[in-house]
């Protein structure tokens, strides 16, 4: 099983990763932008790692707010939950 669910999380955070980029790219280009909620539902999903690394790589929405607190929070949220299963087993 854990197999599955690493690679799911792989490809989630890839996935997210490419959507900053694009993002990145028509904020560039003045083109129609992906909403923030999107890229704000892809970490909610498991790509957290990944916005947090494509904010890194990109340079983009670092200092965007509210957008960064919301991605703070969802990330505490996640590790939260992490720790409340770890610490079930």
């Amino acid at each position: 099983m854990f197999p599955t669910v690493a690679g799911v999380l792989l490809a989630i955070n890839a996935w997210t990763i490419l959507r900053f980029w694009q993002d990145k790219r028509r904020a560039i280009a003045g083109a129609r932008r992906i909403p923030e909620a999107n890229l704000l539902g892809l970490a909610l999903i498991g790509g957290t790692p990944g916005a947090f690394l494509a904010r890194r790589m990109f340079r983009h929405k670092t200092r965007k707010q509210p957008f960064s607190s919301q991605l703070m929070l969802i990330a505490a949220v996640q590790a939260g939950a992490i720790i409340a299963y770890a610490a079930s087993l």
